[in-house]
């Protein structure tokens, strides 16, 4: 009878003990003090310390097993091996040293010791290896940069050659004839006077002589021209009625004021015309005009071309090609370069999968490249392709670095 008893006894404590079990399994509140006693009396098992879970937001509720966090219902996350201390270790022996504690809402707010929030959430822990590890550009992995097709180019002097494609048409400017007709006589009136030598009409005539000069500059002639004109003696008749004599033409070329600074005197031109397809009239910039013109932004490029056989028709649109030089410029591929309001950016790439933003100051582009003129050194190797992808994932780091969770290759967050 009293060995029944016993028994009977035994097998009551027995199913307490597996109500309590349960009881603590079915509430996270019980789970989390058993587990904060068992941490501060290191009696945590090896296994236990291997599959440790923690709320990110709370780093002291742990469990050895995955679920949500009791106080704020986020999922829990695994210690890898590199922040779980090893078994019966002390604190800071043996484990990552922390820099200093941070608001998990506001990352730019810190201590250097643990508190809580107005909210009452505790400070995050910002260790040593991840404030040596951040880096200011975004990881993406190998693999990655070849799923999103990222490729690269390098910052390089080289000779930069350009061309300008614009219109123009063959002058017809009756008024520019008269205006030299004009200066032609007040220079026989000028040169009369002198002879004579008349003090008073001499001040007169040369008055009269440099008005009728600077209006000649302002219609887009130059001092050259002008010059060449008073020995011929006579106006330029291609300008209002051609003649059988004249073997070339003038074509007014159009350039816009944000090529102004690439067109000089001399550059040769190349003109076609719908009415000769495939064939090509040479000929070279004289003089260009002083004047912008205020409803179009642009200026007129008087250039004198080639018409041996009179095809060149007065008032014929033609199209036209300038070629120049930039010479031996820093360079950056033109596909590099993001366009982002008023600033220009490219990204950097770096042998470990590091991507940086950098912003640049570019010059003029020819022939696929921009030239540099700050921000970029030569040999540096930049993003030609995906910049949009790269500039997405660049954005996405910034917002984890708020959230102080630097993007590291390994260790900390990666995109891959």
């Amino acid at each position: 009878m009293r060995k029944a008893k016993v028994l009977a006894g035994v097998l009551v404590l027995l199913v307490v003990a597996a109500g309590i079990v349960g009881y603590a399994e079915r509430h996270p509140l019980l789970a989390w003090y058993q587990t904060a006693v068992a941490s501060v009396k290191g009696v945590k098992s090896e296994k236990g310390a291997k599959g440790l879970y923690y709320c990110p937001m709370h780093p002291s509720f742990t469990s050895d097993r995955p679920g949500n966090c009791s106080i704020c219902g986020m999922s829990l996350v695994k210690k890898t091996a590199a922040e779980a201390p090893a078994a019966g270790s002390k604190p800071g022996q043996g484990s990552r040293k922390i820099l200093y504690y941070r608001n998990p809402m506001n990352p730019q707010v810190t201590s250097p010791v643990p508190m809580k929030d107005q909210m009452g959430m505790d400070y995050v822990p910002v260790y040593e290896d991840q404030a040596t590890q951040a880096h200011p550009g975004v990881y993406i992995s190998p693999e990655k940069q070849q799923l999103i097709g990222v490729k690269k180019g390098k910052v390089q002097v080289r000779n930069l050659p350009g061309q300008i494609l614009t219109v123009g048409r063959v002058a017809y400017d009756p008024d520019l004839f008269v205006a030299q007709q004009e200066y032609l006589q007040a220079l026989k009136g000028h040169q009369s006077t002198q002879t004579a030598s008349l003090g008073y009409l001499n001040e007169q005539s040369m008055s009269l002589l440099r008005d009728m000069k600077r209006k000649l500059l302002l219609m887009g002639m130059s001092d050259a021209e002008i010059s060449a004109m008073e020995k011929q003696g006579r106006p330029e008749s291609s300008l209002y009625l051609p003649s059988s004599d004249d073997k070339t033409v003038w074509v007014y070329v159009t350039i816009y004021e944000y090529e102004a600074g690439l067109v000089k005197e001399g550059m040769p031109v190349r003109v076609d015309t719908l009415a000769y397809p495939g064939e090509i009239f040479r000929g070279k910039i004289v003089s260009i005009t002083p004047l912008l013109e205020m409803a179009t932004r642009t200026l007129k490029a008087r250039a004198l071309v080639e018409n041996p056989e009179g095809k060149l028709k007065l008032e014929m649109f033609a199209n036209v090609r300038i070629d120049y030089e930039l010479g031996e410029k820093l360079a950056v591929p033109q596909d590099a370069v993001m366009h982002a309001g008023t600033r220009n950016i490219v990204f950097l790439a770096d042998a470990g999968g590091y991507f940086t933003p950098r912003t640049v100051t570019l010059g003029a582009k020819a022939q696929g490249y921009y030239e540099v003129l700050q921000g970029l050194a030569a040999n540096e190797e930049v993003v030609t392709s995906a910049n949009f992808l790269v500039d997405s994932e660049s954005k996405l780091n910034a917002v984890l670095n708020q959230m102080g969770e630097p993007n590291l290759p390994g260790g900390g967050r990666q995109h891959d």
